[in-house]
């Protein structure tokens, strides 16, 4: 594949995110203006909810098509599910079509699988037909096999996509982490996706992380299959198609 094409194809894969505790509904619709124009269209973007309407509103006026996507149990995994079931509930009222669910990694460390699984297993119901993506937290696991059984976790409670990290903690994306994962969900009985975010800061990182999916996976990425979530790669994207 040309490294033209290479591009493209990660332009396909991106979440464009932005997730800042302290926004304002004015500098996220200046953002929105400011996104650089791509030759295709990015998988996804991802705000907090109070901005899926401005989101939807930006899609609609620029005539372009790509998912909407927010957070709920964001960041530290550790809502209790009443509160994280309205999150869900009013994000898909508000337009979302795919929800970014971070696990509540915690009671995984505590070694209370149970509580995550029925947790997990209450979301994906909640969540309906929406995509949805569950966080693990790889850098807060402490083990390989951590992060393998959170994967496993994840897809046994119905996940269209496992998704490495919130970008909210110290330790985001790892080779490491992402190997692990990957080896689970090649070996799932079913198609899942894998998201790589954390961290995800260059063009050269991102082309890196689709190499490795497709070597472990033996499959092509696409947006249905991978997703890079970043805020800081796109301008560089741009510039490296517009100079191509």
């Amino acid at each position: 594949m040309t490294n033209r094409l290479r591009l493209l194809q990660l332009t396909k894969l991106l979440d464009v995110t932005r997730l800042n505790e302290k926004d304002e509904p004015q500098l996220m619709a200046d953002w929105l203006k400011q996104q650089p124009q791509l030759p295709v269209t990015v998988a996804a973007y991802c705000v907090y909810p109070d901005y899926l309407s401005k989101l939807k509103h930006f899609m609609q006026n620029y005539g372009q098509q790509f998912e909407l996507a927010t957070v709920v149990n964001f960041p530290g995994g550790d809502l209790s599910l009443p509160v994280v079931c309205k999150q869900i509930e009013a994000a898909l009222a508000a337009g979302a079509t795919e929800i970014d669910c971070v696990m509540p990694y915690q009671a995984l460390l505590r070694g209370d699988q149970q509580y995550a699984t029925e947790f997990l297993s209450d979301v994906r119901r909640y969540c309906k037909t929406a995509c949805l993506k569950i966080i693990i937290e790889s850098g807060e696991l402490i083990t390989a096999q951590q992060v393998a059984r959170a994967t496993e976790i994840a897809i046994n409670c119905g996940a269209d996509f496992v998704k490495s990290s919130t970008g909210k903690v110290a330790v985001g994306i790892t080779e490491e982490a992402a190997r692990i994962m990957l080896t689970i969900i090649a070996s799932a009985d079913r198609t899942v996706g894998f998201k790589a975010s954390g961290g995800v800061r260059t063009v050269t990182q991102a082309l890196q992380l689709i190499d490795l999916y497709e070597q472990i996976t033996g499959v092509t990425a696409t947006s249905a299959t991978m997703r890079i979530g970043a805020s800081a790669l796109v301008t560089e994207l741009a510039e490296q198609l517009a100079g191509d």
